[in-house]
């Protein structure tokens, strides 16, 4: 862990069916609530989340990460990860949730893919 706080931030991406969701630090039990509200905020039919600035997940994230893929699947909503690291992309496919999510190296190719 890069020692930085814990922060999250939405934003409109590239389109107007975009919203961004960007992740720095981990999603812990303290910071959980704070990711899952910047998520709930976003109403967008195309939900990005940009990871690039996580290094590392813990059991509590794959849950925040779970709760939004079954909250967007219920809705009809599209969802992507962005910018996972080896570390993150490891313990997605250690806990079997990876082929939950549609996984892209950057936002530019998730909005692309999105639609």
């Amino acid at each position: 862990m890069t020692g930085e706080p814990f922060h999250v931030t939405g934003r409109a991406g590239s389109k107007q069916t975009v919203h961004i969701v960007s992740v720095r630090g981990a999603i812990t039990n303290a910071t959980s609530p704070a990711f899952d509200d910047a998520v709930r905020a976003a109403t967008a039919p195309r939900l990005i989340i940009d990871l690039s600035e996580v290094p590392s997940i813990d059991s509590m994230a794959i849950g925040a990460l779970v709760r939004v893929f079954v909250s967007c699947n219920k809705s009809g909503r599209k969802l992507a990860l962005v910018g996972l690291s080896h570390h993150v992309k490891n313990v997605l496919r250690l806990t079997g949730v990876e082929p939950l999510f549609e996984t892209y190296p950057t936002i530019a190719e998730a909005e692309s893919a999105l639609g």
